[in-house]
C-alpha cells in the first residue's frame, strides 16, 4: 500500500497564487494536482497572509482565501505548542533561519510533513522540501 505524501504549504506558496505573482500558474497547478486531505497551513502562515494582506487592502481576497481553505478545501491547520518554540529557537540556532523559517520547519517536523516552498533558505541537506514545480512533474 502505497503511502501518501503529507506536504504543509509554506506561505509563499499560497501568497504567489493569491497575489497573482509570476508563478502563480504552478501553484494553481499544484494545488489542483495534489487532494486537499494531503495539505496542511501553519497557523503562522495563515497569520502572516492575513497581516499582508490586510496590508495591502485586500480583505476580500482573505475572505476567499480563507472560505477556500477551511470551507471549501477543509484543509488542516496546524499548530506548535508552547514548548515546541524551543525547537523552533534551536532551529535558528542548527539552520541559520530566521523566526518564521523556522517555525514553517518546525511544524513539518513535528507533523511528519514535507514543506512544500519556493524559498531558497530551505535548501539544507536533509530537509524534506519539495517545489509546486518539482511535484507537478512527477
Amino acid at each position: 500500500m502505497e503511502t501518501k505524501v503529507r506536504y504543509l504549504v509554506d506561505t509563499n506558496i499560497w501568497l504567489e497564487r493569491l497575489l497573482d505573482q509570476d508563478k502563480s500558474e504552478i501553484v494553481s497547478n499544484f494545488l489542483n494536482k495534489i487532494p486537499s486531505d494531503q495539505l496542511y497551513v501553519s497557523d503562522f502562515a495563515i497569520h502572516s497572509i492575513g497581516v499582508i494582506l490586510s496590508r495591502l487592502k485586500k480583505l476580500d481576497t482573505l475572505k476567499i482565501f480563507l472560505d477556500d481553505l477551511f470551507i471549501n478545501g477543509q484543509i488542516e491547520q496546524l499548530s506548535l505548542d508552547t514548548i515546541d518554540l524551543l525547537d523552533v529557537l534551536d532551529n535558528i540556532t542548527k539552520f541559520g533561519f530566521d523566526f518564521d523559517d523556522s517555525y514553517q520547519y518546525t511544524v513539518s517536523e513535528k507533523y511528519d510533513l514535507t514543506l512544500v516552498t519556493f524559498d531558497k533558505d530551505f535548501n539544507v541537506k536533509g530537509l524534506r522540501k519539495i517545489s509546486p514545480q518539482e511535484i507537478n512533474e512527477k
